[in-house]
């Protein structure tokens, strides 16, 4: 009797993760036909089932951040990335206020095809004031939608924009895999992450991921992709600054620490610790910020990358077990200055 219970078990296994075996083997295979097979998948349901798949106001678009600012400074539009949960601006927000800028957040699809993401961008553009430059801002996969909006849509080197509203005044791109990234293979936990931070807020369905994108990002974010392939032959047009600001985890954080000591008191291992910072030292910058490579940062057209030690969200969220401003925070500020943006007001 147990032979055939562990039998039936094995059986079912098989059955379960045979299909989920050979997907994940075709589509390392075939990437271009998984990207165009998930996008007919969200434009099909946003057919079917056009409720149900239409995002929340508060969730699409441009969405104001503070009070407003000056008359005679840009304004400043900030793009997160790829299932951000909410709160990487929250840190920033109140700096961009205090140097009397006017903030805007743009929220988006952020699991679909990045060139969909700038293309919705673009349909928002004309609603900003034409009469003010604006400096985009964007933090991960937010950076790739400022290049493919900036370099396709809005300035394009060899073509007229194909449409008005403000020019860009600047673009700062924060941790942004410009040459891609493998992390983005696994999107499916980031998925999870944000659903979860979904629940408190009420949001949570069944919905929720697919109105979000069927998940093409994770392709176009992977290294060599077409997408980027493409991206990166396009030139930065001259006439827009750039900055690019990256992070580097030098040592392990105050949190990893804390759990590093937790288990090696609890598997009775002294030296973990020292042998987890070995390997740390050792990793140099493939490691990166943890989920962007230093080497993946730069791109033509813009200057080095700069580089300071923290995570990838701790280059602008304050993480566990510190109070330390994020690093990026204040290159983001002097940076804004630099090109006019901002009062001389005290920083907070």
């Amino acid at each position: 009797m147990r032979r055939l219970t562990l039998f039936i078990l094995l059986l079912l296994l098989l059955v379960v993760f045979t299909p989920f075996t050979g997907w994940v083997f075709w589509t390392e295979r075939h990437p271009d036909l998984e990207r165009e097979f998930r996008i007919t998948v969200q434009e099909r349901l946003e057919t079917w089932f056009p409720e149900a798949m239409s995002l929340p106001p508060e969730l699409i678009g441009f969405i104001p951040r503070g009070d407003g600012g000056a008359a005679n400074v840009p304004d400043v539009v900030l793009i997160h990335g790829l299932d951000e949960p909410g709160g990487i601006w929250d840190d920033l927000v109140p700096e961009l206020e205090a140097a009397c800028l006017t903030v805007w957040e743009f929220r988006y699809p952020n699991d679909q095809a990045i060139d969909h993401s700038a293309d919705l961008l673009a349909d928002y553009w004309e609603t900003l004031d034409d009469g003010r430059a604006v400096i985009l801002i964007g933090h991960s996969m937010g950076g790739l939608i400022i290049r493919d909006f900036v370099t396709r849509r809005r300035h394009p080197a060899a073509a007229d924009a194909e449409m008005q509203g403000p020019p860009v005044g600047g673009a700062i791109l924060v941790g942004t895999p410009n040459q891609g990234s493998d992390w983005a293979r696994l999107r499916v936990w980031l998925e999870v992450r944000e659903w979860l931070a979904d629940i408190p807020e009420g949001r949570f369905s069944l919905w929720a991921g697919l109105r979000d994108g069927t998940g093409a990002a994770k392709i176009d974010l992977r290294p060599d992709s077409e997408f980027l392939r493409d991206l990166n032959r396009r030139p930065w047009p001259p006439e827009v600054p750039a900055r690019v600001i990256g992070g580097q985890l030098t040592e392990p954080t105050p949190a990893m620490r804390a759990s590093l000591d937790a288990l090696s008191e609890e598997l009775g291992i002294e030296d973990l610790p020292v042998r987890v910072e070995d390997w740390w030292s050792s990793t140099g910058e493939s490691l990166g910020d943890g989920a962007v490579p230093v080497v993946s940062l730069p791109f033509e057209g813009a200057p080095a990358p700069v580089i300071v030690p923290a995570s990838h969200r701790g280059l602008l969220v304050r993480m566990p077990f510190t109070d330390q401003e994020p690093p990026a925070i204040p290159l983001i500020v002097e940076q804004l200055r630099e090109w006019g943006g901002g009062c001389e007001r005290d920083r907070r």
